[in-house]
Parts: C-alpha cells; sequence; structure tokens
C-alpha cells in the first residue's frame, strides 16, 4: 500500500498541478479573476501533497531526500512552489505565481517521467549532516534566484510595454519598474549568503571527507564563478553601476549559468559524482 501512494501520488501531483498552471495561462491570456483564484487553491493542494510526498519518502528512506539529482528535483519543485505562495502574499505582484510555477512545473515534470535514482550504497557512504546541510542550503539559494529571475522577466516585459505605449490591462496587473527590480535585488540578498554559506559547510565536508580533493573541480569553479556573479549584481544595483533594463538582462542571464551549473557542470564534476 504504502508503495502504491509513493508511486501514484507523484502522478496525481502532477496532473493537479497541470491544472493549476493551466487557469493561471488563462487569467494571463484573458484577465479571468475566477480562473485566477481556482489556480491559487488548486496550487495549494499541490504543496500540500507534494509536502505529504516528502515526509513519506524521508520516513521511507530515513535521511532528508536531497543526495540524488531525482530527489534534487522534486525539492527544488517544492522550494519554488513555497517561495510562490510567500511572494503571492508579501509582494502581491500578478503573473510571479504563474511564472515560478512554471519553471517549477517543468522541474516537477522532469523528476516524474525520470527514471529513479536511489544510490543507496552511495548515498549511506556520503551521509552526513554537513552535506545535508549543504545541499539543502544551495537548493534553497536556487529557488531564491529562480524567483528573481521571475521578477526581472516582469520588469522586461513592463519595460517592452511602456516602451511601445501599448495599455493593456496586463500593464496595470503588473507592478512598476521601481518594484519588481526592488523584489528581484531583495531575492538575490537572500539567495547570495545562503550559496555562500553553502559554498562554505560544502568545501568543510569535502576536506573532512575526501580522501582526494581538488580545488580546480568544475564544480567548485563554477559554483564560485556564480557566486561573483551574483555578488556583482547585488554590487552594480547597490552602487547603481548597472540598473534598469540592462541590470534585469543580467540577471535573466545569471539565472542560465544556475541552470548550466545545476545541470550540467555537476554530472561532469569529480567532487559531486553522487549527484548524477
Amino acid at each position: 500500500m504504502f508503495n502504491l501512494v509513493m508511486a501514484r501520488l507523484p502522478e496525481l501531483i502532477i496532473v493537479i498541478y497541470a491544472l493549476s498552471i493551466l487557469l493561471y495561462f488563462i487569467d494571463f491570456v484573458d484577465h479571468n479573476r475566477k480562473a485566477n483564484v481556482f489556480a491559487f487553491r488548486l496550487l495549494l493542494i499541490v504543496w500540500v501533497f507534494q509536502t505529504i510526498f516528502l515526509f513519506m519518502y524521508m520516513l521511507n528512506t530515513g535521511r532528508f531526500p536531497v543526495l540524488t539529482l531525482f530527489e534534487g528535483l522534486y525539492f527544488y519543485t517544492w522550494v519554488l512552489i513555497t517561495i510562490s505562495l510567500f511572494i503571492h502574499h508579501i509582494f502581491k505582484v500578478d503573473f510571479t505565481v504563474f511564472f515560478i510555477n512554471l519553471i517549477g512545473f517543468c522541474f516537477m515534470a522532469i523528476h516524474a517521467f525520470a527514471p529513479i535514482q536511489r544510490s543507496f550504497v552511495t548515498a549511506e557512504q556520503l551521509m552526513s549532516e554537513l552535506l545535508l546541510i549543504h545541499i539543502t542550503i544551495a537548493i534553497l539559494s536556487y529557488g531564491a534566484f529562480s524567483a528573481s529571475f521571475v521578477f526581472s522577466t516582469l520588469y522586461l516585459l513592463q519595460f517592452k510595454l511602456l516602451k511601445e505605449k501599448k495599455w493593456k490591462k496586463k500593464l496595470w496587473r503588473l507592478a512598476d519598474l521601481a518594484k519588481l527590480e526592488k523584489a528581484s535585488f531583495v531575492l538575490n540578498t537572500i539567495g547570495f549568503p545562503m550559496l555562500l554559506l553553502s559554498l562554505i559547510l560544502g568545501l568543510r565536508w569535502a576536506v573532512i571527507k575526501l580522501p582526494v580533493f581538488h580545488w580546480y573541480d568544475p564544480k567548485i569553479i563554477g559554483s564560485f564563478f556564480l557566486l561573483v556573479i551574483y555578488g556583482f549584481l547585488l554590487y552594480a544595483f547597490a552602487k547603481r553601476v548597472i540598473f534598469g533594463r540592462k541590470l534585469a538582462l543580467w540577471n535573466a542571464a545569471a539565472f542560465l549559468f544556475v541552470l548550466i551549473n545545476f545541470f550540467l557542470i555537476s554530472r561532469i564534476s569529480r567532487f559531486h559524482f553522487w549527484f548524477s
């Protein structure tokens, strides 16, 4: 019975998630507030079911599920939904929930149809609280950067509508440019120290646990490069070195490197050989 629930619950989640995204899309195209409300309620159901599955998976494996790419994708989508629900109540900016969960649904679909990666031996060998904290904080920082990317995307959309003087309903439902830029900055401010802390903990764990540790590993280089990029973006915003549309474009490009670092570089890394 337990195995049946573990197998079917993700399928149910992705169906409800798809319906929620569809209703958000209807609202985006046709300004349908009823669709928006119903979509939000479905998203809450998805979050509840995802949380239940997360705890059931933890009970089944006896650990926090972030040690494989299969597990990491699921936790990442849970983080995105949680962030989108939080942002919905804090920033009150239309379309943020839709775009954040559009990203989340893509990764949930990858997770749902990917072969399950158990890696019992590897996970047992590498198990430690330090490693779990390192990976968890890294994924949380990626969630913050993902939400920041969405705000930058909305900034670019709003900028385009204003420049072309297209006074559509969408224009009025988006926040002003300053608010969108500020929200993106706040999320990067949250994500940056979390990524830094994750790198410090990860390096500390590697020095202690790994018999051979290479500082020039692609994953280490990529992660520190990512830290430099977001550090520069924070500095550029604070000092107004780069601002407006150019800053939004830079932030969007930075998120693309987040995806590259998460998927591609992790697979060619000797340092993260379990997370592939």
